[in-house]
């Protein structure tokens, strides 16, 4: 078996007990030569601090990379993978409840699952989506080129997007990468998508998406969820994001429930039925998909 990219490194710091069931194993490096334009700038370290509802967001993050969460050791995977982008309104990260809680649930279900730390706060920048877009294309990319090491299919890389995570999904998938590519052939375009409420991809002003979603540049099979209530994320713009794939006869999946709010995550919420609900539905999608293995 040939040795992963010296951009892989295992994480430091974790003791032996710590690291057992669905626990985080190694790091990916997106940019170990020099992060493109537009990078952070900060003078704090990166932080990850509990907030006063129990929920750690993490901050200042300037050195983008994945932190991979594998199927436990002889348990059935699929070979399928799953790269996970956090809300935050491109301020923080709450890659938590919309990060390694996620990645645990995927990885038990027998698919590889990455959580991505993106550059972040980029919400003063002019496109604050710019940088966090380039983060998801160049992780895609290492991904695919170390499939074989990492046991996973190149046509089996899909993406889950979280509110802000869900805009950076859709603006990645559908615009070319602006950043220099060595290989010709790398391949930034993921296989599958799961957006959950995903951030102002609907224009008010329009009426339509927001015109950095380049439908036409091709989407793949979708599942979409989010609440009718959600005031964050108005559901027109999922709503409008389904039709649009089915008038272009891309298989797709929308579940839009009367309450729930925004940022849930993998969080339940009292008297609401879509925080509990969506990922049933999307065990549903993925084993339809044949993307995870049943129990």
């Amino acid at each position: 078996m040939r040795v992963l990219s010296n951009a892989i490194v295992f994480l430091l710091g974790v003791s032996t007990a710590m690291v057992s069931g669905y626990e985080p194993q190694k790091e990916i490096m997106l940019w170990p030569k020099g992060m493109p334009e537009p990078k952070v700038q900060t003078e704090m370290p990166e932080a990850s601090i509990k907030g006063k509802d129990g929920i750690s967001r993490r901050s200042n993050v300037s050195n983008p990379r994945l932190i991979v969460f594998k199927p436990e050791a002889g348990s059935k995977a699929s070979k399928a993978a799953v790269i996970v982008v956090p809300g935050g309104g491109f301020g923080i990260l709450a890659d938590e409840h919309e990060g390694s809680d996620a990645c645990k649930w995927l990885a038990k279900n027998g698919i590889t699952a990455f959580q991505l730390v993106h550059r972040t706060p980029t919400n003063k920048h002019t496109e604050p989506h710019a940088g966090p877009v380039q983060d998801l294309q160049k992780a895609i990319i290492e991904v695919r080129n170390n499939a074989t090491d990492l046991n996973i299919d190149t046509d089996k890389i899909g993406v889950l997007g979280f509110s802000a995570g869900g805009q950076v999904t859709l603006i990645a998938a559908t615009n070319k990468p602006n950043f220099p590519i060595v290989d010709d052939k790398a391949n930034h375009k993921p296989d599958f998508l799961l957006l959950l409420y995903p951030y102002k991809i609907y224009d008010p002003m329009t009426k339509k998406l927001r015109s950095d979603i380049k439908v036409e540049n091709g989407l793949p099979t979708s599942f979409i969820a989010q609440a009718s209530d959600d005031t964050g994320s108005l559901p027109q713009g999922s709503t409008l994001l389904f039709l649009e794939l089915i008038n272009k006869k891309i298989p797709a999946e929308l579940h839009i429930y009367e309450r729930g709010g925004h940022g849930f995550g993998m969080n339940l919420r009292p008297g609401t039925t879509g925080p509990g609900d969506w990922q049933k539905r999307a065990f549903d999608w993925l084993s339809q998909h044949k993307l995870l293995i049943q129990p």
